[in-house]
């Protein structure tokens, strides 16, 4: 391939609703282009980004993927580096790490005469960020394609940022071609090279809306302006140049529509990729921090030191560990070593390639701009940055969507363990919005992700990569045990089995303690218990307090004061003592009304105002309290309480409730008594597991 300059390079991340066509409009770009000679279809598991077993078994993306294409137009010859990223709520991480790697994003939605969940997060992800985005209104072929009412939607949603490029020419109530707003050119789809007159019935519209894309294209520029207010008239060429200023500061989103399956209306949305989006060297600079921790700008330069952003790493089958990149300033070339900021350590570049799918091209050069991928680095991660020496930089990592559903997970086959784990820790590479943590009170180990087919996914990659299979169990709840009244409790160990004996006697009151989870005191009066052997009747109830008197959670909230004893000079030793402060606390405590406490978490749901009567409701059933509520950029942020053992699956839940646009981060707050008729089931359950164990 031949090199390319910032100038002509496009890099594109193509985002939206699941099942909308991403994948699809990918294919029709690369065929367009020329880079494939047939144009695939996700049905048949033949297309160029959705090439991992699990996509084709799926046909959905799970995982954001790279190709490129060079093409020639009016415009000029650009390369365009194409990302295509999963739809699926429970990969939005994917879509994050794709977005901030590229210059621009095509939000792919389809004509269903209103705007999608998916089409909504994409565009606002977009705005508040300040992406420059393009809408492709996909689907004009199929049955019910509603245009008009979704483009009514966007403007009502969007109002002013929405500028729509095209007039739609229907027929039969499906849309067969269009009027091209900034030329005045019509074509009809599926013969774009021949111009056909603007029909009457739409030249009133096209003035109209003519005069709405100049009024956008001159509110984009000063000297514009100016002119419009004087009343001069736009040349087409300013017109593009006041609408790509619009799209770079974010002002304007132009909206173009096609058929991505049939082809149609792609060769048109190329072009406006080329015309409109900006290339790296038109895109702002990337803020960076230095050594000392100062605010760095990193400007597309050529003549620049070296400055590469890795924002994703793939596991490949054939060419092994696999980063892609971004170079953000300076030239990347095969057998230099760079500095990785974030490890501190060098890498040196042994091979580059131009990632199209599954296949990579090789190449010795990548220019600042571009994309690609180098093979084999072998400490350098996701978000890591490497530099020339001169320029040492970090760059922020992409803020991902925080894990909200935990499930416990177990090695299908006893002594598969390790390999689990470690295929989970080496997947985490490819994928680092999931963790793996352990639960140190049960002893589970917890697989934490975005939603139940992310956690699914996970294990069906540990089978197909590493030969291990991993079941998904709900995890077990770390309660934990009090008392709620204070009793005395006396514990005796004597054992004479021949020659030396072994005598404990201690008296102990048990009460509710409010300040910590455990206090020992030592109110011995005169010698009954020696000083020597008190430790062990503190030590001995330490040992004990982790097993519990009802279900065998751990004892908390709990002061015991040793009151009495008795010993015996000769048989009396410290295992006596432990022994007898076991006793004591057992049948102390189980007579000191023992309760169970769960674990309480706070919430901070985050949905549009129309959900706000489901959320309180749902809450209240799940003895949750609302805590207050406020407004934040249009959205209802909801602060609430919950038990644990009520949300473990709220993910799906909230999802459900709201079709994909709630969210919600948890963090645990404190332990309450549970409600008295809970206990008995959560007895029962202890039980099962320990006779599992």
């Amino acid at each position: 391939m031949a090199e390319f300059l910032a100038k002509n390079i496009r890099n594109v991340v193509l985002v939206g609703h699941g099942g909308e066509g991403k994948t699809t409009l990918a294919e029709a770009i690369l065929y367009n282009a020329k880079a494939i000679d047939r144009q695939g279809r996700t049905e048949d598991g033949n297309t160029v980004m959705d090439f991992d077993s699990e996509e084709i078994a799926k046909k959905i993306s799970i995982s954001l993927s790279m190709a490129n294409c060079v093409y020639d137009c009016e415009f000029g010859s650009a390369k365009i580096n194409l990302i295509d990223t999963p739809g699926f709520f429970d990969f939005e991480g994917e879509m994050r790490l794709a977005l901030d790697a590229a210059d621009g994003a095509i939000v792919v939605s389809g004509l269903g005469g209103s705007v999608s969940v998916g089409t909504e997060k994409a565009v606002d992800y977009c705005i508040k960020n300040n992406i420059p985005t393009i809408l492709f209104l996909n689907g004009t072929d199929k049955e019910n394609a509603d245009y008009i009412g979704t483009m009514r939607a966007l403007k009502e949603k969007y109002t002013t940022k929405i500028a729509p490029m095209q007039i739609p020419i229907m027929q039969n109530e499906k849309m067969t071609g269009y009027v091209n707003v900034l030329n005045g050119k019509a074509f009809m789809f599926g013969d774009t090279k021949t111009q056909i007159e603007i029909p009457d019935n739409l030249k009133e519209e096209y003035e109209e809306l003519k005069l709405k894309l100049v009024e956008s294209a001159a509110e984009s520029d000063e000297a514009m302006l100016e002119k419009y207010f004087a009343g001069e008239t736009f040349t087409t060429e300013e017109i593009i140049y006041g609408v790509k200023k619009g799209v770079l500061n974010g002002s304007c989103i132009p909206v173009l529509a096609g058929s991505a399956v049939c082809n149609k209306g792609v060769f048109n949305l190329m072009n406006e990729i080329v015309s409109l989006l900006p290339s790296p060297a038109d895109s702002k600079t990337v803020a960076a921090k230095d050594k000392n921790g100062k605010v760095v700008e990193i400007a597309c330069e050529e003549k620049a030191p070296t400055v590469v952003k890795i924002f994703k790493t793939v596991a490949d089958p054939f060419v092994g560990r696999l980063s892609m990149f971004k170079v953000l300033s300076g030239v990347l070339k095969v057998g230099t070593s760079l500095k990785n900021v974030n490890k501190n350590i060098d890498e040196k570049i042994g091979a580059l390639y131009f990632v199209s799918g599954k296949k990579q091209e090789s190449t010795n050069v990548a220019h600042a701009g571009d994309m690609g991928a180098i093979a084999k680095l072998q400490n350098t991660s996701t978000g890591d940055t490497l530099c020339d020496a001169s320029m040492q930089v970090t760059l922020p990592n992409v803020e991902l969507p925080k894990p909200v559903l935990t499930m416990a997970v177990y090695a299908a086959k006893k002594g598969d363990e390790d390999k689990v784990f470690s295929g989970l820790y080496r997947l985490q590479d490819e994928d680092n919005s999931f963790t793996v943590t352990k639960n140190t009170e049960t002893g589970e180990m917890l697989l934490n992700g975005i939603g139940e087919t992310q956690l699914d996914l996970l294990c069906k990659k540990l089978k197909n990569k590493f030969g291990v299979e991993a079941v998904l169990r709900e995890p077990r709840i770390a309660y934990r045990e009090t008392i709620k009244k204070a009793v005395e409790a006396e514990g005796k160990h004597k054992k004479q089995s021949g020659g030396a004996g072994q005598f404990g006697q201690c008296v102990i009151k048990f009460s509710p303690y409010a300040e910590g989870e455990f206090l020992f005191v030592d109110s011995i009066v005169g010698a009954s218990i020696p000083n020597q052997f008190i430790p062990a009747v503190e030590k001995g109830l330490l040992e004990a307090l982790p097993h519990g008197v009802l279900a065998g959670y751990p004892m908390v909230n709990i002061r015991a004061e040793l009151v009495d004893g008795k010993y015996h000079p000769v048989d009396s030793k410290e295992i006596a003592f432990k022994i007898a402060a076991s006793l004591a606390y057992k049948d102390g405590c189980s007579r000191a009304n023992p309760t169970i406490l769960e674990p309480i978490y706070t919430m901070k749901i985050s949905v549009p105002d129309s959900y706000l009567g489901d959320i309180f409701g749902d809450m209240n059933k799940r003895r949750g309290r609302i805590l207050g509520t406020e407004n934040h950029d249009g959205r209802q942020i909801i602060s609430a309480e919950a038990p644990l053992s009520e949300i473990m699956k709220y993910a799906t839940d909230l999802r459900s409730m709201t079709q994909g646009r709630g969210s919600y981060e948890l963090e645990f707050a404190r332990y309450e008594e549970v409600p008295p008729q809970q206990i008995p089931k959560i007895v029962e359950d202890a039980k099962k597991w320990a006779d599992k164990e």
